[in-house]
């Protein structure tokens, strides 16, 4: 075991970087069983990002397989322990944004192999080729004592087998024409830290009455090709990437398939663009996710410049999906108009599939009309599928918009008229229409008549372009410590009023 003495400091490539001195396997003989180093040391709290440990990688190596492990010492109370990841980059090289990407596992696993026709999830398949690999260590937390690690590396040799050629989901599932169709557009498996496979989560899916969904794995794209047979006439599957930087976490929704986004970077190193630029390039969308977590690292810091949408409510709604709720408003008051989305990030049981899902207006059940209804706003967010909104702002003259969509009029002071059904709405909630001013008006979720279905609401409000600029829907679950208000049941995006002289 070596300390890392010998190291580079980089700060042009990918974020800070520490590379170590180089494990060699040079004089390791083909076809002379398998060979193994172990190597480690100690990384001080301040380490880098990334620290990269060079290995020497001889001629007729059909197999890299990869441990490691690492000391966990208690800390004081208040005090972030040892958190370390981990992944692998081949001959091709490290550069940001570069061709040498192999595969990620973060924390979720100690171990992990590459071979030319399987790899363990998270990891692309593919030859073994001499040259210098790199296994990516990235301390995420350090504790005040350091983190000790170790990493084992074995070589297999002997005969590679053909590499399979990927297959991947339909761009096109059959569909109701234009239509409201139902998804989840986060979702985790066992291809980065989830616990549940594809299939799993296409049975969930199903289960919770979703038309579509997307994987979304932590800083790959190893599990593309494993949802080709859990698609079908009733389910779509769009593929993405959720990157996972130290700054936040984005979703790259949608891409085309095999695309990799690199995330070894932070927000003041200003590269956010080029990769939200390599998304769009990729026919995805960019698609902040819970901006406003907790959690380590998850906290949105890039800015909203470059979002297609953001993922406002996410998982079971709680205070930082509020405030996501509310600076999200707050923007739209400011006239930045950033389409609003929700989704489960479902890992493991009890993590609902579906809860929330967006439901969005698009020409038919394909890739290309779902992102396009997102990426319009034409949809709203329900925490499952047995709540329903109908949402729209009616003129006097026949003139009608619904969400995401502008409702032009001819003078500040024309009454128009919104209309709100919801179905499925929570007993005991509330019904509210916010405009850049606030709530305006409020409706109790148990108002239904004799003729309507248990859980129906409809509000009907009149208003102007001069008291609201636009109008959006909630319906919230009753209030446990008023006046605060209750969980979300559904939002919607907004429809604008948009004054227009000489409209008529």
């Amino acid at each position: 075991m070596s300390e890392p003495t010998r190291r580079t400091l980089l700060t042009t490539g990918a974020a800070s970087a520490l590379t170590l001195g180089t494990v060699s396997f040079a004089h390791a003989e083909p076809g002379g069983g398998d060979r193994t180093e172990t190597v480690g040391g100690t990384l001080p709290p301040g380490s880098p990002d990334f620290v990269y440990l060079p290995v020497e990688i001889p001629r007729g190596v059909r197999e890299i397989h990869v441990s490691y492990a690492y000391e966990r010492p208690a800390v004081p109370a208040g005090t972030q322990g040892n958190a370390l990841d981990i992944g692998l980059f081949d001959q091709r090289g490290t550069a940001l944004g570069g061709k040498g990407f192999r595969g990620w596992s973060g924390g979720a696993r100690n171990e992990f192999f590459v071979r030319s026709d399987a790899a363990t999830p998270g990891y692309i398949a593919g030859p073994v080729r001499p040259g210098t690999w790199f296994v990516v260590l990235a301390p995420y937390t350090v504790a005040p004592q350091g983190l000790t690690y170790t990493v084992t590396i074995t070589l297999r040799f002997g005969a590679s087998p053909p590499t399979p050629r990927p297959v991947y989901p339909p761009e096109r599932a059959r569909g109701r024409g234009m239509a409201w169709y139902r998804g989840d557009c986060h979702l985790h498996t066992v291809y980065s830290d989830g616990r549940r496979t594809p299939a799993e989560v296409a049975a969930l899916a199903r289960a919770a009455g979703l038309d579509f969904l997307a994987t979304t794995e932590h800083n790959t794209h190893g599990g593309h090709g494993a949802w080709a047979e859990l698609a079908g006439d009733d389910l779509l599957v769009l593929l993405g990437e959720e990157i996972t930087t130290r700054n936040g976490h984005v979703l790259a929704l949608g891409t085309d398939a095999g695309t990799f986004v690199d995330w070894r970077y932070r927000a003041r190193e200003n590269r956010f663009g080029h990769f939200a630029r390599e998304i769009r390039r990729a026919g995805g969308l960019v698609v902040p996710a819970h901006p406003h977590a907790t959690c380590i690292g998850c906290n949105w810091k890039f800015g909203f410049g470059e979002a297609d949408a953001v993922e406002v409510w996410n998982g079971p709604f709680t205070p930082d999906d509020e405030v996501s709720l509310a600076g999200w408003d707050a923007a739209l008051a400011q006239g930045r108009w950033t389409p609003a989305m929700g989704s489960s990030d479902a890992h493991r049981d009890p993590d609902r599939v579906g809860g929330p899902q967006t439901v969005v207006l698009a020409d038919d059940l394909s890739r290309e009309a779902i992102l396009a209804g997102l990426r319009a706003g034409r949809s709203y967010v329900a925490e499952s599928a047995s709540v329903s909104l109908d949402f729209a702002v009616t003129d006097g003259w026949g003139g009608s918009a619904g969400i995401g969509e502008r409702l032009r009029v001819a003078a500040a002071d024309e009454p128009v008229t919104v209309r709100l059904t919801v179905t499925g709405a929570p007993e005991g909630g509330t019904v509210r229409l916010v405009t850049d001013q606030g709530v305006l008006h409020t409706a109790q979720a148990q108002t239904q008549t004799q003729t309507q279905a248990r859980g129906t609401v409809q509000v009907e409000w009149v208003t102007t372009a001069a008291y609201a600029t636009y109008v959006r829907a909630e319906v919230r679950h009753a209030a446990t410590l008023p006046p605060l208000p209750g969980a979300l049941a559904a939002f919607t995006n907004p429809v604008f009023l948009d004054v227009s002289p000489g409209t008529r």
